[in-house]
Parts: structure tokens; sequence; C-alpha cells
């Protein structure tokens, strides 16, 4: 909930901004993501929804990664940061880039129209993504613990080191 209003607030913050400007549209799109002819670079919905499920995925995966007690500690926001420029430069031309429900509602608030009915898909492929990610990034903890008690046996236990 406090994604969300964060959201809409930073929505009305850049909306009173753009706003500013001689000519300028908030139905034109506002920054809110869509596919069809409102994707940027015209992709499809299913082109939307699977770049969105895949880069939720692996944002997802890198963020477990780089916070598990197990990462090297104070690289996290360097590995998150580096992560998200990296699906912001793939994804911005087919959806405008969402990877978190909160991000697309609050634009889209403000577009209305087409921005509000393409908001579904927005909210359905960050989710399933990160699901996916956190089944994943499970069964690879659940191995590595499996593992781990193999690794961590003193060298005197006769195993070769």
């Amino acid at each position: 909930m406090s994604q969300l209003l964060g959201a809409c607030a930073a929505a009305a913050v850049l909306y009173v901004i753009a706003s500013g400007k001689t000519g300028f549209d908030v139905h034109a799109g506002f920054a809110s993501n869509g596919f069809g002819t409102h994707s940027p670079g015209g992709y499809s919905m299913v082109a939307a929804l699977v770049c969105e499920v895949v880069m939720s995925f692996m944002f997802l995966t890198v963020i477990l990664g780089a916070t598990d007690v197990r990462a090297p500690a104070g690289f996290a926001p360097i590995a998150i940061g580096l992560c998200l420029t990296l699906i912001h430069l793939i994804s911005i031309p087919v959806t405008n880039t969402s990877v978190n429900p909160a991000r697309s509602t609050g634009p889209a608030l403000f577009a209305q129209g087409w921005a509000v009915q393409q908001l579904w898909l927005f909210w359905v492929a960050p989710i399933a993504g990160a699901a996916a990610a956190g089944v994943f990034y499970r069964s690879l903890w659940a191995l590595d613990s499996q593992n781990e008690s193999s690794l961590l046996l003193p060298a005197s236990s006769g195993r070769p080191t």
C-alpha cells in the first residue's frame, strides 16, 4: 500500500511539472506502461507480457541473491542498481518498463483510458515473474543447503579439501 501511495504521489508531482509546459496532454500516455499501439515500439500484448515476466523474474532473482546472507556485504545496491539499469535499457522500448505494479499504477491513474485498461498486465506480469523467481531461488537455496553440510566439514574429516 505504501508503494502505491508513493507512486501516486510521485505521479502527481510529475503531473504538476509536466503540465507546466504548453501543449502537455496527460492522455498521450504520461509515462504509462502499454502494449500494442501504446507500446513505445509497437510491441504486442504477448511480447509485453513475456518481457515483463522475464524482467521481473531476473530482477527479483538478483535482489534475492544480492541480499542473501551468503552474499558479500555491501554490494547489494550495486548489483540491484546495475540490474535495474539493464532492465530499463531492454524494456523501455517494449512497455516503458514496469517490473513493479505500483510504478505502473500511479501514471495510469492520471492518464486514464487505455492506460487503466492495460494496467492489468502490469500487475499480473511482475507478480508472476516475482513468484517464479521466489520459487526458483528457494529451489536453488534448498539444493545449496543440502550440499552445504558436506562443504562445511572440517578438513580433518578425511575428505579432500
